[in-house]
């Protein structure tokens, strides 16, 4: 019954080889990646609902004990991570039917989305330090693809970059594994914690987690590591944006998650404090970037470097309220910028423009639009009952009581110039005299771009006024963030 942790990384990975074939019948592609989603969906559902009763579950590939074989871990953090991103990919995939374009459609787009799936739940999955690196390096060759298909000029200048960047961290992920393996000679993430824990953290294993800091800090834009992502993810077309905008930089928020609370948890005073500080200047300059621009794709993608720092500062509480609002605001983070993008991406359609100063009065043709949009707005600064609400008011507690009081004040603080962020788009695109129209709009491709991302709006609001029924789950992730036995004992167990 173990194995059935492996389904949603085996899934998409099957059906992403059936859809390298026949590129050109379009039926063929999106039924089939569809189907092939909603399998995954189904099977992450059972998971979270068996890890739930029955603890974490672990699966060691080719009947290997712990630590010698490669193993897969699924906890309520990786399986709550997981199904949110095969729900986000479905609708993201749904969305594209109209907005993608065919030529992009008939050149592996789907087969690079279902391929970027194997890699962000198998990253969320592994028990191994080396196996997260082959699974980022997964994700990112689909990346590659994805940010040039279409081969216009924006993408082939700035998949340079994200390419170059990427290349640079990978490189150095290997080498900072290979600086652990030195050190504590395993590979085995529940084995390298009890390892770090028996000599007591000495001085190199506190350089090697700012190496890893280094690392994933790149892959999750912190600062002053997020210099390549505006550019980079405003290129692509809008469902390759909201796919990356929802799950590429939570890879790296996760797996600075995971290896801050279970290997480095002995020097807090200054693993967590450089981590608590690198937050407080992400969420500065992510306001800035927000603030400073007035085209609507930068302003959305400025807003996740402010949601990965303040994630990052509820990690660095390392206290139960910190994690557990981090989980919280981490899943809301990746729901509501999925239905940001999509919504911008039906804002960019119907006024042919991404310049807010162009725009206006749309309210007045696409009333519906400016309401959902104005619900999304307002749930990504936390206003109650929506989905951010509970998530930063937990990590602001969590503040309090470590007793970090200005910073957990700041936090509050930043929530006013995320909603000033985006509510002038609402002003700028919606009110006021009738801007820029696009000359052709076709009312029911905008219909079939708009009915996916109500849906997932929809989502966002049940996540946000569903808190009492989600708390459990969360809880129980917090607690295995909290308490590092619990993922050990399931793996070290689960391997003999």
């Amino acid at each position: 019954m173990n194995n059935f942790l492996l389904l949603p990384i085996i899934i998409p990975f099957f059906f992403g080889m059936l859809l390298i074939f026949g590129q050109k019948k379009l039926a063929y592609q999106r039924i089939t990646t569809l189907l092939g989603l909603l399998l995954s969906i189904l099977c992450a559902f059972g998971l979270v609902a068996n890890v739930y009763e029955n603890g974490p579950q672990t699966v060691t590939l080719g009947n290997w004990p712990a630590p010698f074989g490669i193993t897969m871990v699924s906890d309520m953090v990786s399986a709550l991570l997981v199904l949110t991103t095969l729900i986000l990919t479905f609708f993201i995939v749904w969305y594209g039917f109209e907005s993608i374009g065919k030529e992009r459609e008939q050149f592996f787009y789907y087969p690079a989305v279902m391929f970027i799936i194997v890699g962000v739940n198998g990253a969320f999955t592994t028990g191994d330090i080396f196996n997260l690196f082959v699974f980022f390096e997964v994700l990112l060759m689909a990346s590659y693809l994805l940010i040039v298909l279409g081969g216009e000029k924006a993408q082939l200048q700035e998949s340079i970059k994200y390419i170059l960047v990427n290349v640079i961290s990978s490189a150095f992920f290997v080498i900072t594994v290979a600086f652990l393996y030195s050190v504590v000679g395993t590979l085995n993430m529940a084995d390298i914690s009890q390892k770090i824990a028996e000599i007591n953290q000495p001085g190199i294993l506190t350089v090697i987690a700012v190496l890893f800091l280094l690392v994933f800090g790149m892959k999750a834009a912190i600062f002053p590591l997020y210099f390549w992502l505006p550019g980079a993810y405003s290129a692509p077309p809008i469902p390759v944006l909201a796919l990356f905008g929802a799950l590429l930089t939570k890879v790296g928020v996760y797996a600075i998650t995971r290896t801050y609370t279970l290997f480095f948890t002995q020097e807090f005073a200054y693993t967590h404090e450089l981590l608590l500080i690198l937050s407080i200047l992400t969420i500065v300059a992510g306001c800035i970037g927000a603030l400073a621009h007035f085209d609507v794709k930068q302003i959305i993608i400025y807003n996740i470097v402010i949601a990965v720092g303040v994630i990052l500062f509820g990690v660095a509480q390392m206290n139960e309220a910190g994690l557990e609002g981090a989980m919280f605001y981490l899943i809301h983070d990746m729901i509501i910028k999925a239905a940001l993008f999509m919504l911008i991406g039906i804002v960019i359609y119907v006024t042919g423009t991404t310049n807010l100063r162009k725009m206006g009065g749309l309210m007045k043709t696409y009333p519906a639009l400016g309401w959902f949009y104005l619900i999304a707005a307002l749930g990504l600064a936390g206003v109650p009952p929506l989905s951010g609400f509970i998530g930063k008011l937990l990590i602001v507690q969590g503040g309090f009581e470590a007793g970090n009081i200005w910073t957990s004040v700041f936090i509050l603080a930043s929530s006013i110039v995320v909603l000033l962020s985006v509510m002038r788009i609402f002003i700028y695109a919606f009110w006021g005299e009738q801007g820029q129209l696009a000359t052709h709009v076709e009312k029911k491709k905008y219909h079939r771009l708009f009915f996916p991302t109500m849906l997932l709006v929809i989502v966002s609001i049940f996540y946000g006024i569903g808190t009492e029924w989600l708390t459990p789950f969360i809880k129980q992730a917090a607690n295995v963030l909290m308490d590092p036995s619990i993922y050990i004992d399931a793996v070290m167990k689960g391997g003999e």
